[in-house]
């Protein structure tokens, strides 16, 4: 008899589908989802999908343009400029600590994302480096060992994931994730402040590039 999949982890697995189409750019911003055909894509019950669109309406991806038809969110400059507002705040302030606190397991753990990042960027392959490069980042908070500072920084993710994935300038983003890591090896919290500091406002202005045609600096 087939294993019957709590509807629990239905409801997960479907919002993480979801939700990873929208950061790799399957769904786009304005494509409207419908719940009788997302749940007959994915070969589930209307209930799950419904359930998962009201999730990603509160993580900020989606949003209701009316009572029958939601579609996912078109970021504007205010969106991203607060976002970018609060990785400033607290990516800078954890590197500062990583920098402080990491070991020599923890930095062969990021060295080991660096390749693995160089070989997608080399590749190419947009979802891949997403990902790595949010392990990456993932990677230097827990070394930050502040758990309330992780838990701050976690309802946010996605969205940031979202952002990461409009800033296709990948060569760019690679150097400014060495320099980083450099720093944070050096042991130097004030450099590793200084480095993420630098790779907060550049990725900023690469994504509004991107974004909207523009450039600008945060607040």
């Amino acid at each position: 008899m087939a294993k019957i999949e709590p509807l629990g982890a239905v409801r997960e697995r479907v919002l993480a589908t979801l939700r990873q189409d929208i950061i790799a750019g399957r769904l786009c911003p304005g494509d409207r989802l419908v719940e009788r055909e997302l749940a007959e894509r994915l070969g589930v019950s209307r209930v799950p999908v419904r359930e998962a669109i009201r999730a990603l309406v509160a993580e900020g991806f989606v949003h209701f343009e009316s009572a029958r038809r939601t579609v996912v969110r078109r970021l504007t400059p205010t969106d991203v400029k607060e976002l970018f507002e609060l990785r400033e705040a607290l990516e800078v302030y954890a590197a500062g600590l990583a920098a402080a606190r990491a070991t020599p397991e923890a930095l062969a753990e990021l060295r080991a994302l660096l390749a693995r990042s160089a070989a997608a960027t080399e590749a190419d392959d947009a979802e891949a480096i997403t990902d790595i490069n949010t392990l990456f980042h993932d990677r230097i908070l827990a070394l930050a060992g502040n758990s309330l500072l992780i838990s701050v920084m976690e309802p946010v993710d996605g969205r940031l994931r979202w952002l990461t994935r409009q800033n296709e300038e990948w060569p760019q983003l690679l150097t400014e994730h060495r320099d980083l890591y450099d720093a944070i090896a050096s042991g130097d919290p004030d450099r590793a402040r200084a480095h993420a500091l630098t790779h907060v406002k550049a990725n900023y202005r690469s994504t509004v590039r991107h974004l909207f045609d523009e450039d600008q600096s945060p607040a």
